[in-house]
């Protein structure tokens, strides 16, 4: 798809993008979709520096294809981690959960094209103003950390194109080619998928933890937390803590001693399933089976090719 502007913009052959999920997100996963002719993201945002220097190694080894490192700007080692992008040449940059305008510049000025993730037209145009080369928008649907304005994909991605010029990456309960027709009809010009790819061979996710994304239904993710920062979690008796605490009131101090520290690592990692944060967007509930990374680029993108021929023809 040559002419597609993220397809240019990073010099891949299909405008799909791997999110850069932490605890799920390692080498292993951004060189199998980076090979397959999709984007793949190291998640940086879990990683010590020297485990983010072994991750960049091995992934250099794995694949001569452009790869990114997902950067969350409230990252407390944040200079190491800037220093080992730069000192690796990492082609491409995804900075989020934080101010764009703090290390755009310097990212630019070493060659590394930068990408913002917002939830808001708001902050796409704060992140254009910082010089950002495109924006991802992330819908409420999505996993992870999120928005508090639960602005859904369909709707935030025609208000952020109408909003900025930028290349234009959707996100937010894509799963399928036909989700990434939908999202471009809209005006992206590609698609980021984190939870799909959560259930893949590759992903560093623990196993318990893929079987459960395979085994959620509708209804079964909620975004909590929203007096912290807030995060969609899969239902398990964690979350019950969370609800039961929000019920009593609990301000942003009391929710952070509750979750603690390394509750992510110990739900998606580790596979504590009783005590672990869960992380995982609401198309979980249409995630039915693990596959390789390469096959579910190849899958996806047969499947835009065959909605785009169904829709035109």
């Amino acid at each position: 798809m040559p002419e597609n502007r993220i397809c240019q913009l990073f010099n891949i052959s299909y405008p799909i993008i791997q999110a850069g999920m932490i605890w799920c997100s390692g080498w292993e996963l951004a060189s199998a979709v980076s090979e397959a002719g999709g984007l793949g993201i190291i998640g940086a945002g879990s990683m010590y520096p020297d485990v983010l220097a072994m991750h960049l190694k091995r992934c250099r080894e794995a694949t001569s294809a452009p790869f990114a490192v997902n950067l969350p700007l409230l990252y407390p080692q944040i200079d190491e981690h800037l220093h080992l992008i730069i000192e690796n040449k990492v082609p491409i940059v995804f900075t989020s959960a934080g101010n764009p305008a703090q290390y755009t510049s310097t990212l630019k000025n070493y060659g590394i094209t930068v990408v913002h993730v917002v939830s808001s037209v708001s902050f796409a145009q704060k992140a254009a103003r910082a010089g950002v080369d495109a924006v991802v928008a992330e819908g409420f649907e999505a996993g992870g950390h999120n928005g508090r304005e639960e602005t859904t994909t369909l709707c935030l991605i025609p208000q952020v194109r109408k909003a900025t010029a930028l290349p234009l990456i959707a996100a937010g309960g894509i799963a399928s080619g036909a989700a990434l027709y939908a999202v471009m009809a809209l005006g992206a010009d590609g698609a980021q998928l984190g939870s799909r790819f959560v259930a893949t061979h590759e992903s560093s996710a623990h196993q318990s933890f893929k079987e459960m994304v395979l085994r959620a239904g509708e209804g079964d993710t909620r975004l909590s937390l929203k007096a912290l920062t807030p995060v969609r979690l899969l239902k398990n008796p964690f979350f019950d803590q969370v609800v039961a605490a929000e019920a009593q009131g609990a301000d942003a101090a009391q929710l952070a001693a509750l979750l603690g520290r390394g509750r992510a690592k110990k739900g998606m990692f580790e596979g504590d399933l009783i005590e672990g944060e869960l992380e995982i967007g609401q198309i979980s509930a249409g995630i039915d089976e693990i596959l390789p990374a390469g096959e579910l680029v190849r899958r996806i993108w047969d499947e835009y090719l065959h909605t785009k021929a169904r829709m035109c023809g």
